[in-house]
């Protein structure tokens, strides 16, 4: 069997979606040989099958957060809004509602679909200084994931934060794997400009509600 065939077939194969996922880009990747899932700015995925979650990272931070026992997880992409910019107009407790509102849906798509949250394993990463025409965005993204998790219990298994890299990341909630490289600072110019339009989406965005764990 030819390698472009075999490549079409995985493509073919890919596990099923769970409910509400189905525009998420997912692919077989022939480099990792694993089915992977594409996540951008303000994205999240749980699967409960053997597949990667992917992302790239500036000031953005990702909590990767898994059932270790039942093996089905996940992992989000946020940042707070950047109250400090003169037209934002959101107050720091406000901005925060938007990274909890990131956490506590991926916390509770992975309980409704069979995670237990005694069993919940987190690792989180991200949040370099890639804006430099904004305050510290990456350093409030760390703070707030991390008074997050302590506020719920939830201890940090592994991490990966600030610096001024972006990072590669690859999550396999099955077996909870991560990998994080840093790139290069001189490539991230479609990191910065998808961050600073990911930045102008939640001005104009509010919270989708108010989330309560499970």
């Amino acid at each position: 069997m030819t390698k472009s065939l075999l490549v079409s077939r995985n493509r073919e194969n890919l596990p099923p979606a769970l409910p509400g996922f189905g525009h998420i880009n997912r692919y077989w990747d022939p480099h990792e040989a694993s089915y992977s899932a594409k996540i951008l700015p303000g994205q999240y995925y749980v699967t409960l099958h053997e597949e990667m979650v992917v992302t790239v990272l500036g000031s953005c931070v990702s909590a990767c957060i898994r059932d270790r026992v039942f093996g089905i997880g996940g992992m989000n992409h946020f940042m707070l809004p950047n109250s400090g910019d003169a037209g934002c107009g959101q107050p720091i407790d406000e901005a925060a509602r938007y990274g909890a509102y990131a956490m506590e849906i991926l916390i509770n798509e992975i309980l409704k679909n069979g995670g237990h949250r005694q069993n919940l394993e987190v690792k989180i990463t991200g949040g370099g200084r890639m804006l430099a025409n904004m305050s510290d965005i990456g350093r409030r993204n760390i703070d707030f994931v991390r008074k997050f998790l302590a506020t719920e219990g939830l201890e940090v298994a592994a991490e990966d934060l600030g610096d001024i890299y972006p990072r590669k990341v690859c999550y396999m909630p099955a077996t909870g794997k991560l990998r994080v490289k840093r790139l290069r600072t001189m490539h991230n110019d479609t990191i910065t400009q998808r961050e600073e339009a990911y930045q102008q989406d939640l001005r104009k965005q509010a919270p989708q509600g108010d989330v309560e764990l499970f």
